[in-house]
């Protein structure tokens, strides 16, 4: 399975797995979008991805810590 942009509870999951120690609610969207383009299965066009993408992810990131 391939991860696209749209992906964004999936991408959140993978993110929370990998990067145990980070706090999501500190995040800047330079690196999350840096971390979700890393992510190994992920597999978009990084101009695909706009700041509410980013803000998704970033709910469902803080969401899956909760």
């Amino acid at each position: 399975m391939s991860l696209k942009w749209t992906d964004v509870l999936e991408i959140a999951i993978q993110l929370a797995e990998s990067k145990p120690d980070v706090d999501p609610m500190s995040v800047n969207f330079v690196d999350l979008r840096k971390w979700v383009m890393e992510l190994p299965e992920f597999d978009d066009k990084p101009d695909h991805c706009g700041e509410k993408i980013l803000e998704a992810i970033q709910a469902h990131w803080i969401e899956e810590r909760d």
